[in-house]
């Protein structure tokens, strides 16, 4: 199922930077969501699995700027 995010949600996908989110993919129960994201830098499109994306960081809402490691969050995945 493929669900249009209206408005964006600002992402950072690990090893590409941050964005904006305007779909979300859902290919069921036993698989990641799929957040398909225009980059901010070079406009590039691309589909990140659950894992490699993060908020990006708010202030008001509490989130800070540093993003984990790729490591630590395909250790926490992986569980």
């Amino acid at each position: 199922m493929f669900t249009r995010l209206d408005p964006p949600v600002p992402l950072h996908v690990s090893d590409k930077g941050s964005g904006q989110a305007f779909g979300v993919i859902d290919y069921g129960a036993e698989h990641h969501l799929i957040w398909v994201t225009a980059l901010d830098d070079g406009g590039e499109i691309w589909c990140a699995a659950n894992p490699q994306v993060r908020m990006q960081a708010n202030w008001t809402m509490g989130r800070s700027k540093k993003c984990p490691p790729v490591s630590a969050i395909k250790a926490v995945s992986d569980r």
